[in-house]
């Protein structure tokens, strides 16, 4: 068997499919690995490029195999499966991912540490938990409609009087049920929140973004979390396409045709800007705002086309200042053009 130099790993719950290749493109492996095994097979090679999917538990073992010494590369599912030949399966998937990951255009996902993860671990918990909230608000809404429109809190305190006989008994014990999820599952959306602001305040990155209106220790944490290298970007748009706030492109023969943003990227890290953007923007139209680029761009687009815009350069921002090293600096005012 000839030395390794690249090593597609599908990996899987219990056995992993490995695809090795030498200097010569020719190829050295094709088996099957356990995952009980799989250190103790790559322990016994010379360091190589392993190429992985970026799917759930790549970042694990991405830090295991550096730690052996071995350069590891993910890459986002959907840019290795132009690779794929034939059929589907897991020697195929292996041998696409080997080819893919020496394209010298392949995207490359950074390796995450475990702190990140532990910090998006609370993003995400938090992000069920407010789903959650809404679900089981809208039920009780729906529910109570009969009694008028009121807000959830006001649904609330007719629900805890027992005295209150517009309710029947038997809705009332389902509601009853309702209203407890709904507390508790407010009580913990709280707790995960004072973690998230104890990591913020511990965090110098965080505590800079936060700088930057627009963004909270909510916002500030998660693009700690997600981003993590921002040099891994070439420049602030790159980091918005990433996230998914730039326009589709539908243009061929030198004519541009831009349209909405697309569903790819980072819906997570999408969702916070935009409903922080969207915050700006309400606070804006009721208190006025000393931002030009703002008051002009509200004036000419609708409010959700602006509060992506806004997102976008929230995103700019924030790339700019973490890579360079910076602070916020407030834009200094520019006269108006007469």
């Amino acid at each position: 068997m000839g030395e390794v130099s690249t090593i597609g790993l599908d990996i899987a719950k219990s056995v992993f499919q490995v695809h090795g290749v030498g200097v010569d493109g020719a190829v050295v492996i094709r088996k099957r690995v356990s995952r009980a095994k799989v250190l103790e097979f790559f322990t016994a090679l010379p360091p190589c490029l392993v190429g992985i999917e970026a799917c759930p538990s790549a970042h694990h073992w991405s830090r295991k195999l550096q730690a052996l010494g071995h350069t590891v590369r993910l890459m986002p599912p959907s840019y290795v499966k132009a690779y794929l030949k034939r059929s589907k399966n897991d020697a195929n998937d292996a041998a696409a991912i080997c080819e893919a990951v020496t394209r010298p255009s392949m995207r490359f996902v950074p390796t995450k540490s475990e702190q990140q993860q532990s910090g998006l671990m609370l993003h995400r918990s938090r992000q069920l938990l407010v789903r959650q909230r809404t679900m089981l608000s809208n039920a009780i809404r729906g529910h109570m409609a009969e009694l008028g429109r009121n807000g959830t809190a006001a649904l609330l305190e007719i629900i805890a009087n027992a005295d209150d006989d517009r309710i029947p008994a038997t809705a009332r014990f389902s509601l009853d049920v309702l209203a407890r999820q709904y507390a508790n599952i407010t009580a913990e959306i709280g707790t995960i929140e004072k973690r998230i602001h104890t990591w913020h305040r511990s965090c110098e990155e965080s505590r800079r973004l936060e700088e930057i209106p627009g963004i909270g220790p909510i916002v500030a944490t998660a693009l700690v979390a997600e981003v993590g290298d921002w040099k891994a970007f070439s420049s602030g748009r790159n980091l918005a396409a990433w996230i998914g706030l730039v326009p589709k492109q539908h243009s061929t023969g030198g004519k541009d045709r831009l349209g909405g943003i697309s569903k790819q990227g980072n819906r997570y890290l999408r969702w916070l800007l935009v409903a922080r953007a969207m915050a700006v923007i309400r606070y804006a139209r009721q208190h006025g705002t000393k931002r030009l680029w703002l008051a002009r761009i509200m004036e000419r687009r609708p409010i959700k086309v602006a509060a992506v815009a806004l997102a976008n350069k929230i995103a700019r921002m924030a790339w700019a200042m973490m890579v360079r090293g910076e602070r916020f600096k407030e834009p200094r005012l520019l006269p108006a053009a007469a």
